[in-house]
């Protein structure tokens, strides 16, 4: 029931289901995320970080950027159903078109590039510390 809920909860926020879009195109680094959503670098992680409890997706970290993908790996059914329901789901809505044409610019654009734009000089890597410390204070959503 736990892994339920912590699902039906990271799929009740459309930044959350943008990621999730985002990531069926394959992995991103934190800063290509940050540049699709046009959001700060924590409020990203935290919504990183509540996907990644609900195990729908996994990350790795090469030199200083962090890499996102969909849980592949997870060998739950549960969270299975749960992404090819959703990404199903937004792959039939009119919005697909647009956020198809968004991400395909920012994956042209070199992560380098990227990550100094929108972290201002701070390394992508950082935003999993923002994660971790938001994590542990307690704030209501």
């Amino acid at each position: 029931m736990r892994e339920l809920l912590a699902i039906t909860n990271a799929l009740a926020d459309e930044n959350r289901l943008k990621i999730l879009f985002a990531l069926q195109q394959g992995e991103l680094c934190v800063c290509q995320i940050t540049e699709f959503l046009k959001l700060a670098p924590s409020t990203v992680s935290k919504h990183l970080w509540i996907l990644k409890q609900a195990g729908l997706i996994d990350s790795r970290k090469t030199e200083r950027w962090v890499y996102y993908r969909l849980a592949t790996d997870n060998k739950s059914p549960t969270v299975k159903s749960a992404i090819d329901w959703v990404l199903g789901e937004i792959n039939r809505s009119p919005v697909s078109e647009n956020l198809t044409k968004q991400l395909k610019q920012i994956i042209k654009k070199d992560i380098k590039d990227l990550c100094k734009t929108r972290v201002k000089n701070r390394r992508c890597s950082s935003s999993a510390r923002a994660t971790r410390a938001e994590a542990t204070s307690p704030k209501a959503f």
